[in-house]
């Protein structure tokens, strides 16, 4: 059976490599109109007391031993 032959097109090459590249800014350009950084956001929501030097959950009483293990002596 003869194989069929194939003519390369310069044409038809070059202008799927350059569709490619479109979709590629095209979706690039479409992701930063979308979600591109619009700048300082215009709510605070202020400071929130959530570490352990500020939080009233956050702090337990020493335990007596040094391992700082519940159980019998810290065991």
């Amino acid at each position: 059976m003869p194989q069929p032959e194939y003519q390369a097109s310069a044409f038809k090459t070059w202008l799927i490599i350059i569709l490619l590249v479109f979709i590629v800014l095209f979706q690039g350009g479409l992701s930063l109109w979308v979600i591109g950084d619009q700048g300082q956001p215009d709510w605070d929501y202020r400071p929130v007391a959530d570490v352990p030097a500020e939080s009233p959950y956050a702090v337990y009483p020493p335990l007596p031993y040094p391992q700082h293990v519940r159980g019998a002596r810290g065991e």
